[in-house]
């Protein structure tokens, strides 16, 4: 059992040829405070926006994750969210409103 568990743990630790993290393990603390990125409240709604619409690009998904404000993105979504379901409820008052109900 014991040699599963150092087998993952050296598997977890490897980085590729050009330096990269390989997929499935975490930078070391030095690693993470250099991709760390502030985000202004203009980057936050707009990568809120296209990642609603599924439009979001790998880099900025990358950038948004290692954002040091993940409260502001969570706020941005519920915001996103409770317009979207206003939106929708206008435009179906306004459907039926059309039809003479």
């Amino acid at each position: 059992m014991s040699e599963a568990v150092d087998t993952m743990s050296e598997q977890e630790s490897k980085t590729g040829a050009d330096g990269a993290l390989e997929k499935g393990t975490t930078p070391a603390p030095a690693q993470q405070e250099k991709t760390s990125q502030e985000v202004n409240a203009f980057t936050v709604v707009g990568s809120v926006f296209r990642a609603w619409f599924g439009v979001q690009t790998e880099e900025n998904r990358q950038r948004d994750f290692n954002a040091n404000k993940p409260g502001a993105f969570i706020a941005a979504g519920i915001i996103f969210t409770v317009l979207m379901i206003i939106g929708v409820i206008i435009a179906v008052n306004i459907a039926l409103s059309g039809t003479g109900q």
